[in-house]
């Protein structure tokens, strides 16, 4: 198979190293990558804005890009979600449906595409799992607590595969964080407090490392930490899962 790497803005700005890692993952897995160098944003910050109505260039231009493969990947639950739902184009329609159809967020894709069940990865610490919303009520890669419902998670069977890792137990395991994309801008403080009770969260039952398949959430999360000068760090999934610490 051929996959497409679409990496996210705030991935390619902030934390490329998630999508260094997350193209050393698929290799590893005998995947072949290529990366479109003339991609850009999937469109979701204005379509979240309501401003929908100006992607169709940005749409079009992913649909260019990325027709010719067979999945795209993407490191970012939020993205993919956007992509699932709202990917469109009007000058080849067909092709548009079709991403909609093939692109995967990146848990996904090793989870239920690669059927990944061994990973050669070792990483011994203490780490904290941060559900995001997308992933969870959009893409399904875990249980809601809401729901009485046999329990799974995607990311949790994957990290379990790694050795010396060490999963704490939360005890509010999928509460928003309150980024929320332009959410944190219209409602700061609202926001900062939430992302400060996830935060403690994870900080109160012993992690050394937060980590998740959005590194939004995480980005709002590590702002809180530093600010509150704590050594817990956070991690994309990807940089775990491609981990070998001696």
């Amino acid at each position: 198979m051929k996959v497409g790497l679409f990496i996210p803005c705030y991935v390619d700005q902030f934390y490329p190293k998630a999508g260094i890692a997350t193209l050393e993952l698929l290799e590893k897995l005998g995947v072949q990558v290529e990366f479109p160098p003339k991609q850009t944003c999937c469109g979701q910050p204005m379509a979240n804005s309501g401003f929908s109505h100006l992607t169709h260039d940005i749409d079009e231009l992913f649909v260019k890009s990325f027709e010719k493969y067979d999945y795209v990947v993407v490191p970012s639950g939020s993205c993919a979600l956007h992509l699932k739902e709202h990917l469109h184009s009007t000058k080849n329609p067909a092709a548009a449906e079709r991403l909609r159809a093939r692109t995967y967020e990146l848990v996904e894709f090793l989870t239920d595409v690669l059927k990944v069940s061994s990973l050669r990865a070792r990483f011994p610490h203490k780490v904290g799992v941060h559900q995001s919303c997308h992933g969870l009520r959009g893409l399904k890669l875990s249980q809601m607590s809401e729901l009485v419902a046999p329990k799974f998670s995607k990311p949790e069977q994957l990290l379990s595969y790694v050795e010396g890792i060490e999963l704490v137990e939360l005890t509010r395991k999928d509460e928003c964080c309150g980024f929320g994309g332009t959410f944190c801008v219209a409602e700061e403080a609202v926001s900062a407090k939430m992302g400060k009770d996830r935060v403690s969260d994870h900080v109160q039952n012993g992690a050394e490392y937060i980590t998740g398949a959005d590194l939004s959430c995480l980005m709002h999360m590590e702002g809180i930490l530093n600010r509150q000068k704590s050594k817990v760090k956070v991690l994309h999934i990807a940089e775990i899962l491609n981990s070998f610490e001696g």
